[in-house]
């Protein structure tokens, strides 16, 4: 009989140099190396103040790096030097490189400083992919 439904599931955590293309569902502990406001509009006054911010943060575990994109209120998360934990982020691939993204099922989360230092010589977001259409014979 399968467990109740009442268990939750520890998260797998996942390490930069496992992410791969089209995949989604991961749990990461990341330091943020860099931010970089991408755009920023809207109005910030009136009664409903709607604005749209994007940054593009250089994120990074021991094993790599990958660009992240923060959306609104992510944004003030994403301080240089912060650890986060990225919960049910997924791969976005953005002009044949892949990007971090957490969307509405998933957060991000402020956590203790990780001890781990950031491998500065393995930027995920630098590889090109190509889009292959693989026909069935």
């Amino acid at each position: 009989m399968a467990e109740s439904k009442s268990t939750l599931r520890k998260p797998v955590f996942t390490k930069i140099n496992e992410l791969r293309p089209g995949t989604s569902g991961h749990t990461l502990t990341v330091k943020v190396v860099s931010t970089k406001m991408v755009m920023q509009r809207g109005r910030t006054n009136g009664p409903q103040a709607r604005q749209m911010r994007i940054a593009e943060c250089l994120i990074g575990d021991e094993t790599g790096m990958v660009i992240f994109t923060a959306r609104n209120d992510q944004v003030d998360l994403m301080k240089e030097g912060a650890t986060v934990i990225l919960r049910n982020a997924k791969i976005d691939m953005f002009k044949g490189s892949m990007r971090l993204a957490v969307d509405k099922w998933g957060r991000v989360e402020v956590a203790d400083p990780a001890d781990f230092t950031v491998k500065e010589d393995n930027n995920l977001s630098l590889i090109e992919y190509e889009l292959v259409n693989v026909v069935e014979e």
